[in-house]
């Protein structure tokens, strides 16, 4: 039986959109050129060091947990190849898998861990509450920021038994397109030469099998949480604005947000996204620590932020 689902409708960029503040006079720009605002006694501190005692996405630092982080994109940049992702999203965008509200799926997580992630070693959910909220601090009337900050890494839930218990490979990690040249600026760069793609004369240049300038949209990216949430929020009908989804999508695809790779494949739209994203990253990236936060005080904030941007259950 066939789900129609009502098409999204174009919002436009969200409220806010044309207000992106660029006062460096109020501003901090920390590592890869982010702008981070300053601190006030209320806002957002972002930390130097992460949970491990080393700088955040420092993949060289000798620890057992970066040890972890390599052998990952090791089997990760082998197997992620433009015939595997084009059947990953052909089985996933059925969404057939369960019927649960996204607070639900954010539960779920509870017992998932990244092992892609040298910064990190907590819950997801832990993450997630950690982003939201510190988006919250410095952006507070921009509620869809807040609600795409919790829901960003929901497509983790590839992990678990009920949606195929996919390996970590196949889920999480830095995200990179298929179909055209390995960027040296991805991280372990080294182990795509093992990976069939590497040698397919049809994807090893530039472009690929791409044409400059045809939005990423079009491009077909290495699977994982990423493309898969962007999937089930947008074929469940969200009202979130597209930076938000543009966000959800690509927010681990940090050849392009923190290197500038792959910009000569970007429409106009994607470059005006890619601003909210860069916002958005910030947070993502260096809310994450120790520090708890209390799921229960903050639980129906996001409960009815879900209500408006949601329906109350989603196909996954």
């Amino acid at each position: 039986m066939t789900i129609l689902i009502e098409q999204q409708p174009d919002l436009g960029f969200p409220v806010g959109e044309k207000n992106i503040p660029h006062d460096t006079i109020n501003e901090l720009v920390l590592d890869g050129g982010f702008v981070m605002p300053k601190t006030t006694s209320d806002g957002f501190e972002a930390p130097e060091i992460n949970s491990f005692g080393h700088s955040f996405r420092d993949y060289n630092a000798e620890s057992e947990r970066q040890k972890t982080v390599e052998e990952f994109y090791r089997v990760n940049h082998i197997n992620q190849t433009y015939d595997f992702v084009k059947r990953m999203r052909e089985g996933y965008a059925k969404l057939d898998k369960a019927e649960m509200s996204i607070w639900e799926c954010c539960e779920l997580l509870n017992d998932v861990v990244d092992d892609s992630d040298p910064d990190l070693d907590e819950p997801q959910i832990e993450h997630l509450l950690q982003t939201a909220e510190a988006i919250r601090k410095d952006y507070p009337n921009e509620d869809w920021l807040h609600l795409t900050g919790l829901i960003h890494d929901l497509g983790k839930v590839l992990l678990h038994p009920t949606f195929g218990e996919l390996p970590q490979w196949a889920v999480v990690g830095d995200t990179f397109p298929l179909g055209c040249a390995f960027d040296e600026s991805i991280v372990h760069h080294k182990y795509f030469k093992d990976n069939p793609d590497h040698s397919n004369p049809s994807y090893s240049t530039k472009n690929g099998i791409y044409e400059e300038g045809c939005g990423l949209e079009n491009v077909v990216m290495s699977w994982g949480h990423d493309d898969y949430m962007y999937l089930v929020a947008k074929e469940n009908g969200t009202t979130l604005p597209p930076a938000a989804l543009f966000t959800i999508r690509y927010h681990s695809f940090y050849p392009l947000h923190r290197a500038g790779a792959y910009t000569h494949l970007m429409n106009e739209e994607d470059h005006e996204s890619l601003r909210w994203l860069k916002v958005f990253n910030k947070y993502d990236l260096y809310s994450k620590s120790k520090v708890r936060i209390d799921v229960e005080k903050v639980k129906p904030y996001y409960l009815s932020l879900i209500e408006k941007y949601f329906p109350a259950k989603l196909r996954w």
